[in-house]
């Protein structure tokens, strides 16, 4: 089974940046995904961003609106890692975010799509 292990959460005020990490390890894996999601108090957890990646066909990403512009996934192939950077953070992005990884041919958003979820890392944005 994948093991994802995240890092990079943490405190910052309104308008800074934050990177998370999440890394992945029992192999290279040549056609799979990475979403990050994450989870506010009192509400349900929501798909923010992802990344598709083939050995034969490159990759694609997607975002949720609220986040284009500002957040930005990627990967480094050699470390198996995907990176989330969030610039312009708003206190509306207070939140645990989780990583959650699968193999296939897309990159959906539905959470009962991922196999593998990372332990969950907080941001949390001040006003």
């Amino acid at each position: 089974q994948v093991q994802l292990v995240e890092s990079g959460g943490g405190l910052v005020q309104a308008g800074g940046s934050l990177r998370l990490s999440c890394a992945t390890s029992g192999g290279t894996y040549r056609r799979a995904a990475m979403g990050w999601f994450r989870q506010a108090p009192g509400k349900e957890r929501e798909f923010v961003a992802g990344i598709w990646w083939s050995a034969w066909s490159g990759e694609s990403t997607d975002y949720v609106d609220s986040v284009k512009g500002r957040f930005t996934i990627s990967r480094d192939n050699a470390k198996n890692t995907v990176y989330l950077q969030m610039n312009s953070l708003k206190p509306e992005d207070t939140a645990v975010y989780y990583c959650a990884f699968r193999q296939g041919p897309s990159l959906p958003r539905a959470e009962n799509q991922y196999d593998s979820w990372g332990q969950g890392t907080q941001v949390t944005v001040s006003s």
